[in-house]
C-alpha cells in the first residue's frame, strides 16, 4: 500500500512550530495577558455628569482605529473631574498603557504614547491594561494584537448574541505570541514606528497639499488671484453659453465585464468595460443621480457613458479642464431635486451663472490645478504603498519569519 504524501499545512518550516497564534519561531512563547498580572480596568458608566467644553483627555472607541495603534487626537472630548475622584484615578492612563475595545466595534487596540495629552481617561467602552514595563514592550504588545493573526483570536473570544463584547476576565484570556528578549519585542515596535511615522508624515503633508490646493482653487476660480500676463475683465455668462450637457445611453448590467474595451461610466466612476463607445475625447461627467449627484470626473479618450452620468463638453472658446474645476466648485449636490432618489436636471445645471475669463486664462488657471491635483495623486501613491509595505512589515515582523536581533 501506497503511502499518502504529508498534507502541505501539516509541514512547517525548520525552526518554526505551529501555534494557535500561526506559525512562530521554536524560541517565541504564546502567553495569556494574565499570565502577566497586569491592572485591567474600563471607564465608568458615571461620566456624562463629568463631560466638559475643556479638562481632561476622554478617549472613546471612535478614538481608536483599526490602521493604527495610536489614538485620533484630532476629536478629543473632554472631562472636568473633581480632585480625589475615585473613578477618576482608577481609569487614568499613562503611557505605555494598551487599550482594547470591549463592545460594539471589539478588538481595536490602542497604545498611549507620550503625546497623548494627560491626564486622559476612557469610558466603558475601552479595556484598559497596564503592565509592569519589565516584563514586555508594551508597544510591541499593541502592535501584535493590532494584528492579523490576534485580531481573529480577538473576534473568535467577542461574546455571541445581539450585542457583541468582551468582559474583563475574557481580556486576561487573549494570548500573544512574544519574542525571547524584550530587545527583540523593542527593536520590532521600533521598525514599526518608524513605519508608522512615515505614514504619519505622509498624511500629513497630503492634507496640507489638499489644503493649499483648496484656497487656490477658490482664488483662481473666483478671480481673487489673477496669473501673471492675464488682465481682462471676466464676464459672468450662464453654463449654457459655454458648455454642452446630456445625459448619457442606457445599458444594462449584462452589456458590462471586465474585460471588453471602453470603461463605462455611471453617475459614481467607472462600472465596468463594455465593446462600445458613446463619446471620444476630453470631456467631463457629472453624477446625475443617487446620494452622490452631482460628483464630478474627467475623462478622455473613447468611453461609454450611461443614463447615469451627465455628459459635458465644452463649447468653442471655453476650456474643458477649467469647466470641470468651475463644476466641482459649484458643489452641484445642492440642486438635486427631491424625489424617491435624488437627481440633477440638466435644464436646471444649464441655468447657473459662473464667472469667466477668456479662453487662454481659462487654460492656465486649468494647468495650475492639474498640476497641483498630479502632485496629490503621487503623494496618495507614496501614501499607500508605505500602508502597504508596514503592512507586509508587520506580517513579517510579528511571525517571526524577519528576525531583527
Amino acid at each position: 500500500m501506497e503511502l499518502n504524501e504529508p498534507s502541505a499545512k501539516y509541514l512547517v518550516q525548520a525552526g518554526y512550530k505551529q501555534t494557535e497564534l500561526g506559525t512562530l519561531p521554536v524560541d517565541w512563547e504564546v502567553i495569556q495577558l494574565g499570565n502577566f498580572d497586569p491592572f485591567v480596568t474600563s471607564g465608568s458608566r458615571g461620566w456624562a455628569r463629568y463631560y466638559s467644553d475643556t479638562g481632561s483627555t476622554f478617549l472613546r472607541i471612535t478614538n481608536l482605529s483599526r490602521d493604527t495603534i495610536y489614538p485620533d487626537l484630532s476629536d478629543l472630548r473632554y472631562v472636568s473631574i473633581p480632585a480625589n475622584d475615585s473613578e477618576g484615578e482608577r481609569t487614568k492612563l499613562v503611557p505605555g498603557d494598551v487599550l482594547i475595545s470591549i463592545t460594539a466595534d471589539v478588538g481595536i487596540v490602542g497604545y498611549v504614547s507620550e503625546s497623548v495629552p494627560t491626564p486622559a481617561f476612557v469610558n466603558q467602552h475601552i479595556a484598559l491594561v497596564r503592565f509592569s514595563p519589565e516584563k514586555l514592550d508594551t508597544k510591541y504588545l499593541s502592535y501584535f494584537l493590532a494584528g492579523s493573526a490576534s485580531q481573529s483570536a480577538l473576534r473568535a473570544l467577542a461574546d455571541s448574541g445581539a450585542k457583541a463584547g468582551m468582559n474583563l476576565n475574557t481580556v486576561l484570556s487573549v494570548k500573544a505570541a512574544l519574542p525571547p528578549t524584550s530587545e527583540e519585542q523593542k527593536a520590532i515596535s521600533d521598525a514599526l514606528t518608524d513605519a508608522d511615522a512615515l505614514i504619519e508624515s505622509l498624511e500629513q503633508l497630503l492634507a496640507k497639499k489638499h489644503q493649499i490646493k483648496q484656497g487656490v482653487t477658490k482664488e483662481l476660480l473666483t478671480g481673487q488671484r489673477r496669473l501673471p500676463g492675464f488682465s481682462k475683465s471676466w464676464s459672468i455668462v450662464q453654463l449654457s453659453n459655454i458648455c454642452q450637457m446630456k445625459s448619457g445611453e442606457p445599458i444594462t448590467s449584462e452589456r458590462i465585464d471586465e474585460h471588453s474595451q471602453y470603461p463605462c461610466y455611471g453617475g459614481n466612476g467607472i462600472r465596468g468595460f463594455t465593446d462600445r463607445f458613446t463619446h471620444s475625447g476630453s470631456h467631463v461627467l457629472v453624477g446625475r443621480q443617487g446620494a452622490l449627484c452631482g460628483n464630478v470626473a474627467f475623462v478622455g479618450g473613447k468611453f461609454f457613458a450611461s443614463e447615469h452620468a451627465v455628459v459635458v463638453t465644452s463649447s468653442v472658446g471655453s476650456d474643458i479642464c477649467w469647466l470641470g474645476y468651475v463644476l466641482t466648485s459649484l458643489e452641484l449636490n445642492q440642486y438635486s431635486e427631491s424625489s424617491a432618489q435624488p437627481g440633477l436636471a440638466v435644464s436646471r445645471l444649464l441655468t447657473l451663472e459662473v464667472l469667466a475669463p477668456d479662453a487662454l486664462e481659462q487654460a492656465a488657471i486649468a494647468t495650475i490645478l492639474s498640476d497641483m491635483d498630479t502632485e496629490i495623486t503621487a503623494l496618495e501613491a507614496r501614501l499607500t504603498k508605505a500602508r502597504q509595505l508596514k503592512q507586509g512589515m508587520a506580517q513579517a515582523l510579528l511571525t517571526g519569519r524577519i528576525r531583527l536581533v
